[in-house]
């Protein structure tokens, strides 16, 4: 075992470590540095003062150590998803290491490490004079050595940095030589008194490299043999201490046939090794049975690779390199790149972050259904779910593989995140449909009721874009931009608009919003351009129908805002940061505000709620949560579901990675891939709904729902096609009816129903026109006879009577009017019957009744 006590000796080296040393540094600085003055005392006087006049005090930094990510498991605890590194280390602690390693690396390096005062005089002048066999310098100064090294490391952005910290920390030629062991001893010393031996020989094999990427004692153990530094052999202890001197030569994880590999016994390796048992032996550290058994054993390493990077991150590679992006951007990490960078691979950092496993598995498996490649079609697809009113990302999935160094020409690995902006390496798709929610946001904000009828018919609009400024689009569905289906459109609200989805009802509503500030609102939601450039930079009649590239995590962020009635969350991926000393570090800051008023998100979401038995009905739940939603299609090349609950949102995405060919005309796994979105996102709504449950989303606002009115203007007497026009003009849809009986030209409108006058607006008005085919009945007089000839002389043909005894009547009869009534205007064709009174109905004055005997 090593001994745990510095001896007498030790005391007294430290004690007169920088008296003595300091002489006999100035005699080796003179003999060596300068020998042609070597005999001159004044020569050796100043070089005394220049040892003494060095730094004495050397800032030990943390050690370089893995950045950890964690994640909850399904058990909600945190479990490691990676970690990334430049130096593969496992700290360990004095009693974590058996006691042999100690013997090993004190009998091959420093066997008087207890006993001297930081300095091994004889070793270092041996060092100077390229002396073979013992470690030259010290532990403690080998340690001052790894130390500057690994300080200087730490600031390195490049390899080529790197090399040159090496260099700088063990040129041991010339005079820069002969300064850096002089600098060593003297950091060295002055550790001795603020540190145990114990303190400095476990600092040492925590820094020390061990080949490659290995370094410290933990990781070489875990690494070499596939165990903890307290459960290695002896044999294993002296391999892993002979590797100290040259680590990269004497590893063995590198086939080398020819010098140092399996097929030679590692035989390099084995040479050190044994070197370092025959040492043990002699300073009585082993016995002869022990040497000999060792010795005898072949070298058998059990290399355990330790895994890095988000390739590693099962199940959330593409949340991983998300995170990792906020890392190298955040400057909570870091003032600068090169700070950040170093936070990760350097800082020893544990992350804890906001992704959920149960959503996250769900999520995954239900995305599944989208292949990760066709011949046919380069297709995509994403989900990504964030909890409402607090921005934490729960899910982020998508259907292609993750592979850090993909290229999208494949088609079949990505190393791009559909769900994200670029900057995060990401990219954006048309949103379609699904950004019709910032016109109908606009539309409340400027003071509009979603109950307030607009002529929505397909045909010219002339669109507001930006300060006054227009641009007409055609609506129609034979070349320009149509509805769904081919739907003519209507005169409605827009909350029906937004239930049926209906193009031409949008841009109607963009006559009177301009398209500007719809976009500017969007970003107010925290909507960007996927290369995160403004929305209104450029305003264009299409934007309001969702033609802009935007990021699906923005989209979902956007209604998140309505489910929390008008709180927009930033979003959050990291909870918790820890650092290596085990102290609460500064995450990102994420913020909440209020960026719309509750009246106005509230009524959006009871008009979105209303979209889920429209458009949106493929996308129900039906598990009694109540949720809202919204479809978006942009010319069959992308399709969106986004939608949420009161605790979750969650936004899904198909399309085109790359080209623009139709969804509509392939299908996969029985559904159209216009429609598969309707197939992933209830399994990851119900996932959330299961988990995180939902309340019922507050009453719309009574102002942003009320019904206005207005006049309704008199169309009588219009032709059939003037009156529809006005009626259309004025808000109001309109029902030609069937042609009523009158003495109006055929065509002209002659009913209409309601009337003229104050109604709700966009009141359905039914109009009737004439046939041209009516008459009005006279007032006829005198006997039936008469009356007949009177009827006939006005058009009307078929004539009937109908008595009444009355015993003053005269006994041809005195007729006394007509069915129908004179006055009426009715069909030619229609009977008319006169109605007589008479003495006797059955005399002479044609009291049959008939009025027909001519």
């Amino acid at each position: 075992m090593p001994h745990k006590k510095r001896t007498a000796s030790g005391v007294l080296g430290g004690l007169l470590g920088l008296t003595a040393l300091s002489a006999i540094a100035g005699v080796l600085v003179t003999a060596t540095v300068t020998p042609a003055l070597a005999v001159s005392g004044y020569a050796a006087s100043s070089a005394i003062t220049m040892f003494d006049k060095m730094p004495s005090y050397l800032e030990i930094d943390k050690l370089m150590l893995p950045t950890e990510i964690y994640v909850l498991d399904e058990d909600d605890e945190y479990v490691k998803l990676t970690e990334f590194y430049d130096q593969n280390r496992i700290p360990v602690t004095f009693d974590q290491v058996n006691p042999v390693m100690y013997d090993a690396i004190l009998s091959s390096e420093d066997k008087n490490f207890y006993s001297h005062g930081g300095v091994d005089l004889v070793g270092t002048l041996g060092a100077l004079a390229e002396g073979e066999g013992r470690g030259g310098s010290s532990i403690t100064q080998q340690y001052v050595k790894n130390v500057l090294q690994q300080n200087c490391e730490f600031q390195a952005v490049n390899q080529d940095e790197v090399d040159a910290c090496f260099a700088q920390t063990t040129v041991s030629v010339g005079a820069d030589g002969y300064k850096r062991k002089l600098q060593e001893m003297r950091y060295a010393i002055q550790l001795e008194k603020e540190y145990s031996k114990d303190e400095i020989l476990i600092g040492y094999l925590n820094i020390a490299s061990f080949g490659g990427s290995v370094y410290g004692i933990g990781a070489a153990a875990q690494y070499y043999f596939s165990k903890s530094a307290k459960n290695l052999t002896i044999a294993e202890a002296a391999t892993i201490a002979g590797m100290v001197q040259e680590p990269n030569k004497f590893r063995i994880d590198i086939e080398d046939s020819e010098t140092n590999g399996a097929e030679n016994g590692y035989a390099l390796t084995t040479d050190r090794r044994d070197y370092v048992l025959r040492r043990m032996l002699e300073d009585g550290k082993i016995t002869q049975e022990e040497h000999d058994e060792a010795r005898a054993s072949e070298i058998t390493p059990k290399i355990t690779e330790r895994e890095q990077g988000c390739d590693q991150a099962d199940g959330a590679k593409f949340f991983c390199d998300y995170v990792t992006s906020i890392i190298a951007s955040d400057t909570a990490f870091g003032e600068t790149d090169d700070d950040r960078k170093a936070a990760l691979r350097r800082g020893g950092l544990k992350i804890y972050t906001t992704l959920d496993y149960d959503l996250q598995k769900t999520a995954n498996e239900a995305i599944d259904i989208v292949p990760a490649n066709r011949d046919d079609i380069n297709l995509g697809a994403s989900g990504i779910q964030v909890e409402v009113g607090t921005g934490r990302i729960l899910s982020m999935v998508q259907n292609r593989p993750y592979e850090a160094a993909a290229t999208e020409d494949d088609g079949k690995t990505t190393a791009v995140n559909y769900n994200v902006r670029r900057q995060s390496n990401g990219g954006g798709h048309s949103a379609g449909s699904t950004y019709k929610l910032f016109s109908l946001l606009n539309w409340m904000e400027q003071g509009h009721s979603v109950n307030e009828f607009v002529n929505g018919r397909v045909g010219t609009k002339t669109v507001e874009t930006c300060d006054g400024a227009t641009a007409t689009v055609e609506a129609n569905n034979n070349g320009g931009i149509g509805n769904f289906e081919r739907n003519p459109g209507y005169t409605g609200t827009v909350a029906r608009f937004t239930k049926d989805s209906l193009n031409s009802g949008f841009f109607a509503m963009a006559e009177q919003i301009s398209v500007c500030t719809t976009n500017q609102l969007a970003m107010k939601l925290g909507v960007r351009l996927d290369n995160g450039g403004a929305l209104d930079q450029n305003n264009y009649p299409f934007n309001v129908l969702g033609d802009q590239a935007v990021a699906p995590l923005d989209m979902a962020q956007a209604y998140a805002t309505v489910a929390s009635g008008g709180i927009y969350c930033e979003p959050k991926s990291i909870d918790r940061v820890v650092n290596a000393q085990g102290e609460e570090q500064a995450i990102p800051e994420t913020k909440c505000e209020r960026v719309l008023s509750e009246a106005v998100a509230n009524t959006a979401a009871f008009v979105l709620e209303d979209v889920m038995n429209g458009t949106a009905v493929g996308a129900k739940t039906y598990d009694g949560t109540p949720i809202f939603g919204k479809t978006g299609i942009h010319e069959y090349i992308h399709t969106w579901m986004d939608g949420s609950s009161t605790e979750v949102t969650t936004v899904v995405w198909v399309g085109n990675v790359i080209g623009t060919k139709k969804l509509n005309n392939y299908y996969e796994a029985g559904w159209t891939l216009s429609r598969i979105r309707n197939a992933i996102w209830p399994d990851m709504q119900r996932a959330a709904n299961a988990k995180y449950g939902g309340d019922s989303f507050p009453e719309p606002d009574a102002t942003l729902t009320k019904r206005t009115y207005v006049t309704l203007p008199s169309v009588i007497g219009m032709s059939t096609e003037d009156a529809e026009r006005t009626l259309e003009n004025a808000g109001f849809s309109v029902n030609v009816g069937a042609a009523v009986d009158a003495t109006e030209s055929a065509g002209t409108i002659v009913e209409q129903s309601p009337g003229a006058g104050r109604v709700a607006a966009g009141t359905s008005v039914t109009i009737r026109p004439s046939n041209g085919k009516g008459s009005t009945v006279p007032a006829v007089s005198g006997s039936p006879q008469d009356a007949a000839n009177q009827l006939r002389s006005a058009g009307f043909t078929n004539i009937d009577s109908s008595c009444s005894e009355s015993d003053g009547a005269p006994q041809q009869g005195a007729v006394t009017g007509t069915d129908p009534a004179a006055g009426q205007t009715v069909s030619r064709d229609q009977k008319i019957t006169i109605q007589y009174q008479a003495k006797n109905c059955d005399g002479n004055g044609n009291g049959n009744g008939r009025g027909d005997d001519d």
